[in-house]
């Protein structure tokens, strides 16, 4: 089975994001990137199916800047068999429709028999990509999936719905999945994975060379400005009284203040 993997690039949770000094983007300076973490668990699922079915191939890919060489060279190092870079220069800017018509180019290109992913990035947290491209490609699509099991070419998924019900969806394949933290866990790399990487086919790409017309890449969506969160309040301390008298303190405080009570 050939299974391709699509990952983001995304900061690191533990990142402080600092905006441009006019507030019009976000200042990357000093941000350090990470794979993003539900695509993690796309790419242990991939690992896993290929593993069960005793062959096949796994392709770590990604439509970003160059620095995303080094993420995808982790997930060769997890165990992926092959790497693709599709480069954004000069379309940095596109929306998710237009990164959705970029990996279009890229799945009709490698023709996989299923196709994994997170099932969000947790920067934008759009939650559109998997879904637009499966639209794309009159595909089949399921999102927050919490168990795979494949039988030939037939794929069943469990996801989940809201209200913590499980939804179990069929399929037959290509189809594209994408990855719920409740999946499974990612191993980590190992130093002779991390060596082997360094020797395995990586490619990269260009949006001409998926056949991709420029001029349907330009995104629909401006920003015209960011803002920080507002902050939040600072606690509130209580002691040095009686219990009794603290305890009466903090339900008045719930009930005429937060008015939770």
């Amino acid at each position: 089975m050939k299974i391709l993997v699509l990952i983001k690039k995304t900061p690191d949770t533990e990142t402080k994001i600092e905006l441009s000094a006019d507030q019009s983007s976000v200042d990357h300076s000093a941000t350090k990137f990470i794979i993003n973490p539900y695509d993690e668990y796309a790419i242990e699922e991939a690992l896993q199916i290929k593993e069960a079915q005793g062959s096949g191939e796994v392709i770590i890919a990604s439509f970003s800047d160059s620095s995303c060489k080094d993420l995808i060279v982790k997930g060769l190092a997890m165990g992926g068999d092959r790497g693709v870079l599709v480069n954004n220069e000069g379309l940095e800017s596109t929306d998710a429709l237009g990164v959705a018509k970029v990996l279009k180019g890229l799945v009709s290109q490698e023709n996989p028999d299923l196709i994994l992913c997170g099932k969000q990035g947790i920067d934008d947290d759009n939650m559109q990509v998997g879904t637009m491209l499966a639209e794309l490609l009159d595909l089949p699509h399921v999102n927050v999936a919490n168990k795979v099991t494949i039988e030939g070419s037939s794929v069943t998924v469990e996801r989940e719905v809201e209200g913590g019900q499980t939804e179990i969806l069929k399929f037959e394949g290509p189809g594209i999945i994408g990855a719920n933290k409740s999946l499974n866990s990612p191993r980590y790399t190992s130093l002779p994975g991390i060596m082997k990487a360094k020797k395995k086919p990586f490619e990269i790409k260009t949006v001409d060379d998926l056949g991709v017309d420029r001029s349907s890449l330009e995104s629909k969506v401006t920003i015209s400005s960011f803002t920080y969160p507002q902050e939040k309040p600072p606690g509130k301390v209580f002691q040095d009284k009686p219990i009794p008298e603290m305890v009466e303190e903090v339900v008045g405080l719930l009930r005429n203040e937060a008015k939770v009570l």
